[in-house]
């Protein structure tokens, strides 16, 4: 059908409120199951500078509910294009979505395209299909049969009144478990990036399984105390009266959901308390952060969860582990759904963050002793080349330790000395260096408080007691803490704003844990990004593809132990970087800064060389090779704000540029223009 001239001449709101949402209505599809303008990010949040700035939302014109569970996207034209002309971006929509439907429109009728079958048709106006039409479609083309179908339509999510539904990925988690789990399957893996709600995820599809009937006894395993509480008090408080935690290795067989260490239920003394229950008491096992222990075969931590093979079990974790030794992959299986990190940052959820790689002089260039040389405490030192990888696990030099002191403070005292701040040592002796250097670099707020600086590490009980007050975002102490492994997983500290690397990462699953740390976003508290000072090249990992890849079973290298494979028979799970061997201690090797690169996160997850200008320049070159090419579209466009709008997404901001290159009173043509010319000498 050709478009008329009047139709021609319609805005994009006409053509939804003259056409498409009377056919749509017109087929059966009531109004609370159509969203129109529906947003699903936030929009990335772009750091050049001191500058913030949010990036473009991702938003449906339309996006249909067969139920609250299941939705169908429609992307929506106007009809200075052809009927077609919305397909692609609504299938890219469809994929992040998790969406069987497109629907892609203008006055004329719809193309639709099935992302279940990968065919496409034309659909006049009046022929759109009606609800159930679309839903017997999806299941018959999933083979979901009546009794799963019940399950997995039922729209049940535990709406709080100051808590808004599941974001989409969230839905999705919990939808493909779900699924899972009414078909059948009993082993399952969900990968999430840090900061992404994990444990609200698990709260739902908890929720939803009771709800359905499916599953009535819940245990929720971890291996740390503080990611117990956290989930007690938090997203599971609904459920209070029916749930218990673990204690003293004591089974009560009179609740619903449990809560427990694995070190509560493993082998104590010679009993097993989780022997008490029989193998099929639990219906559903929740298994927090299934990186650690329970990704090794031999572990006790498997051993219970072997013990209970007859429940659902259900790993959750930030980073799957996968060596030649250790897997979550082989006992859960692949990952049903994953929520990587970039996709966080890039939807606007995640803090971004910069990275400020510090380079000591011992650090690059090494450091001899000379022979004969002796320590503070009169043992000959061996002559040989020390590193990065000797400092603080075989010689500790003092003047390395008041630097990092020093430079820590004055990126501080540069931003704002109450940011949280955590610092990763080489073991619990550097922490606690570490934490002494610090103290002496700010003594005035030390003198006012003590607590302004911590060392929480697993053998320190004061320590451990204000992780709670460390973490909380309105306890203004401890600011700043120093440790070796303890808060490298699991601790929620949303005003995490600094996080400081002196320690030698060789582990992905490490790096990740530690790097999402920081990654939580709090607003309302000024926390729209973080830092990580780097001392140790440990950042090289950023450009490692694992960084942000798919779980890949098996990966040719070696992690070592977990912390509470080493302290199973504790409540809590201890640090590992307890002191090994003899080490050499010097303090009259003096230390110096070498260099400094400062890096911040774009739009395609890469790390680059932080300059407002230079980025910019870059950033207006990729759009534009030449100038002509931008005089074109500048002269082409009416709404000059369209192109600002634009650029900005590429994170290219037109005052930060004027303040940096000192051209305050340029319009936007003049320095557009200059700073393409000049990029292309």
């Amino acid at each position: 059908m050709k478009n008329s001239k009047m139709s021609q001449e319609l805005t994009e709101e006409d053509i939804k409120n003259r056409f498409i949402t009377p056919a749509i209505e017109k087929s059966g599809w009531k109004k609370e199951q159509v969203r129109m303008e529906y947003s699903f990010t936030d929009g990335r949040i772009i750091v050049q500078g001191e500058y913030t700035k949010r990036g473009k939302i991702k938003k449906a014109d339309y996006l249909l509910f067969y139920t609250d569970n299941t939705p169908l996207a429609i992307e929506a034209k106007n009809n200075n294009y052809s009927v077609g002309y919305g397909i692609q971006q609504g299938i890219e929509y469809a994929k992040i979505l998790d969406v069987p439907f497109v629907y892609s429109s203008n006055s004329d009728g719809f193309v639709e395209h099935d992302m279940l079958r990968g065919i496409e048709k034309d659909v006049t106006l009046n022929e759109f299909p009606r609800p159930e039409d679309l839903w017997d479609r999806y299941i018959n083309a999933k083979n979901i049969d009546s009794e799963i179908e019940e399950t997995i339509k039922t729209p049940y999510y535990f709406s709080i009144s100051n808590r808004k539904n599941p974001r989409y990925y969230q839905r999705i988690a919990i939808n493909r478990t779900v699924e899972a789990i009414a078909k059948g399957e009993n082993r399952i893996l969900l990968v999430m990036a840090t900061g992404t709600g994990k444990t609200y995820t698990a709260f739902q599809i908890v929720y939803r399984l009771k709800e359905a009937g499916l599953k009535k006894k819940v245990l929720y395993l971890a291996d740390r105390n503080i990611l117990i509480d956290q989930t007690m008090q938090n997203d599971f408080k609904s459920y209070e009266k029916v749930m218990t935690k673990i204690q003293k290795r004591m089974l009560d067989s009179s609740y619903e959901i449990y809560f427990g260490l694995y070190q509560q239920l493993s082998e104590y003394e010679g009993r097993k308390p989780y022997l008490e229950f029989k193998p099929d008491f639990f219906d559903l096992i929740i298994v927090d952060e299934c990186h650690r222990g329970s990704a090794k075969e031999e572990s006790q931590w498997r051993e219970i969860l072997e013990y209970f093979h007859t429940a659902t079990q259900i790993g959750m974790t930030a980073t799957p582990k996968e060596t030649k030794k250790v897997s979550n992959i082989s006992y859960f299986g692949e990952p049903i759904y994953t929520y990587s990190l970039k996709e966080g940052m890039n939807d606007g959820f995640l803090a971004p963050y910069k990275v400020i790689r510090v380079g000591l002089d011992k650090d690059l260039e090494g450091y001899r002793p000379g022979k004969g040389k002796k320590d503070i405490y009169g043992n000959e030192i061996e002559d040989r080349e020390y590193n990065t990888n000797d400092y603080d696990k075989h010689l500790i030099i003092d003047d390395r330790t008041k630097k990092v002191a020093e430079r820590i403070t004055k990126f501080l005292k540069r931003k704002n000395r109450f940011s949280k701040t955590i610092a990763f040592c080489v073991d619990i002796d550097h922490g606690e260096r570490l934490r002494q250097a610090l103290v002496n670099e700010n003594s005035d707020l030390i003198a006012e408080n003590p607590k302004y600086i911590v060392k929480i590490t697993g053998d320190d009980k004061f320590g451990k007691s204000q992780l709670d007050y460390f973490i909380d975002s309105d306890e203004k102490y401890p600011t700043v803490v120093t440790t070796s492994k303890l808060l490298s997983t699991g601790i929620d500290c949303k005003t995490c704003k600094l996080i400081v690397l002196d320690n030698n990462i060789n582990s992905m699953t490490e790096f990740k844990q530690i790097i999402g740390r920081g990654t939580r976003l709090e607003i309302e508290k000024g926390k729209e990004y973080f830092t990580i000072m780097d001392f140790r090249g440990s950042t090289r990992l950023f450009a490692d593809p694992e960084f942000d890849g798919e779980p890949v079973n098996i990966i040719d290298w070696n992690e070592g132990e977990s912390p509470s494979e080493r302290s199973k028979n504790n409540d809590e799970s201890f640090d590992e970087g307890f002191s090994n061997g003899k080490k050499f201690r010097v303090n009259d090797i003096p230390v110096k800064i070498l260099s400094e690169k400062v890096q911040c996160y774009d739009k395609d997850g890469n790390l680059i060389t932080e300059s407002i200008v230079d980025y910019s320049k870059r950033n207006i070159l990729d759009e534009y090779r030449t100038i002509d090419k931008f005089l074109l579209r500048w002269n082409k466009e009416t709404r000059k704000q369209i192109i600002i709008d634009e650029l900005q997404e590429r994170g290219v901001f037109l005052e930060e540029i004027k303040q940096e290159s000192g051209k305050y009173d340029m319009d936007e043509f003049d320095l557009f223009a200059i700073l393409l010319l000049i990029r292309n000498l």
